[in-house]
């Protein structure tokens, strides 16, 4: 029986103190802090100019192809502008579309950076330090940390010049690595969201979500925060040839908080339905919210199992297959379905991102949110175009060990 704890209620709620078994929301395997490397310094020019280094893309197609690393300067600081020294920038399935073109936002190609033709800088997600401030800019200080408000600003860089508005402040850092915030601002912030915005929530213990995907970093992010909040989950995964991994990977979801974890093939079955009805105590305890970024038919057997009344929410397809519904799912169970863009989220709502991220950063800065499995790729001054496009085009890949990460090295 978990401890009785005195804690916050949601973001959207009045706040007031109230007694639960499990800590309510107030508003990822971990990896070594990275040591800087001081023996690739940069050119550095005088009057003050940052010597910066970015990725580029002036059209649409493999990152392979397309991706160039472009050199420029970066004039002082000046009026509320900053400059910023990029420490993690992770690389997200999303950047990818965006740089094939395919994804509905496209970056804003232009020639500001000094390109012979307009390209745009890849990327939407990372930390950044402070290294210089303008004499108009107020909240901000050098050796501040700070993340992206928006989408579409490109931290695939080393450095950039800013707007003081355009950025978060991370408040307290203490505690914290770049690797954990440069990654709080997509997957953490969409599993958050989408379970706490998609269903009515009695913080009981006896509350069921749903997901497939569950080895992604949302999926994991998904787990722990259901693990904080007092709900339980059903995670789905895609299954492996060896059965020693699969083991190994659904051991991985049992040891940051899953309370069952199956396959798809096992999903699909015919024993599954009798499971799920013990698991839930004969549907008393109710599946509330169904995670969906697979899509096709995995999506649609998952579909069928949440309660009269649930919500299932579609923020990816992976399997680039419609997600096909049966009528009863809609007139007799009362099923709502909606789908959930963190990027879009992010733009409207700023001022909720911050505190999602205060949020998650609160609880990994306690020890309940652990850092995600990555593979870093080091950025030095000297580091060759062709490594940086190789761990782009990586992430295209099928199984990997862990999310890809820029990890940029002191210059």
């Amino acid at each position: 029986m978990a401890s009785t704890t005195r804690v916050q209620q949601p973001l959207k709620a009045a706040t007031r103190t109230v007694i639960v078994s499990h800590t309510r929301p107030t508003c990822c395997r971990s990896s070594r802090r990275t040591q800087p490397l001081n023996n690739q310094r940069r050119a550095v020019s005088s009057y003050g100019y940052e010597q910066a280094k970015a990725l580029v893309y002036s059209k649409y197609g493999e990152p392979q192809d397309v991706l160039s690393l472009h050199g420029h300067s970066i004039s002082p600081a000046s009026g509320t502008n900053v400059v910023i020294r990029m420490l993690v920038a992770p690389i997200n399935p999303a950047d990818v579309n965006q740089i094939q073109g395919v994804y509905p936002a496209k970056g804003e190609m232009s020639t500001t950076l000094g390109t012979s033709e307009p390209s745009a800088v890849a990327g939407n997600e990372g930390v950044a330090e402070v290294i210089s401030t303008g004499s108009g800019v107020k909240t901000l200080n050098k050796g501040d940390w700070v993340i992206m408000k928006s989408t579409g600003l490109g931290t695939w860089r080393t450095h950039m010049a800013i707007d003081e508005g355009k950025l978060l402040k991370i408040d307290d850092k203490q505690g914290l690595s770049p690797l954990q915030v440069g990654t709080v601002s997509v997957n953490p912030c969409t599993a958050y969201r989408m379970l706490l915005d998609s269903a009515k929530w009695g913080f009981r213990g006896d509350e069921w979500f749903v997901q497939n995907g569950a080895n992604s970093g949302v999926g994991r992010a998904a787990i722990q925060l259901g693990k904080e909040w007092g709900f339980k989950s059903l995670n789905v995964i895609r299954g492996r040839e060896d059965k020693t991994e699969e083991a190994k990977l659904k051991q991985d979801l049992y040891d940051i908080g899953a309370t069952k974890v199956i396959t798809e093939e096992e999903l699909m079955g015919r024993e599954i339905r009798d499971q799920i009805k013990e698991w839930t105590h004969g549907g008393r305890e109710q599946i509330k919210v169904g995670l969906n970024c697979v899509g096709g038919k995995p999506a649609t057997a998952l579909a069928k199992f949440l309660s009269p009344g649930s919500t299932m929410v579609t923020y990816g397809a992976m399997s680039k297959q419609p997600l096909t519904l049966p009528a009863s799912l809609l007139i007799f169970k009362e099923i709502g379905f909606s789908g959930f863009w963190v990027s879009k989220w992010s733009d409207r709502h700023p001022d909720q991102k911050k505190q999602t991220v205060e949020d998650v950063l609160r609880l990994t800065r306690e020890g309940k949110f652990k850092d995600i499995p990555v593979q870093e790729c080091k950025w030095g001054w000297k580091t060759e175009v062709d490594t940086l496009k190789a761990a782009v085009q990586g992430t295209l890949g099928g199984f990997r060990p862990g999310k890809g990460v820029f990890v940029f090295e002191e210059t």
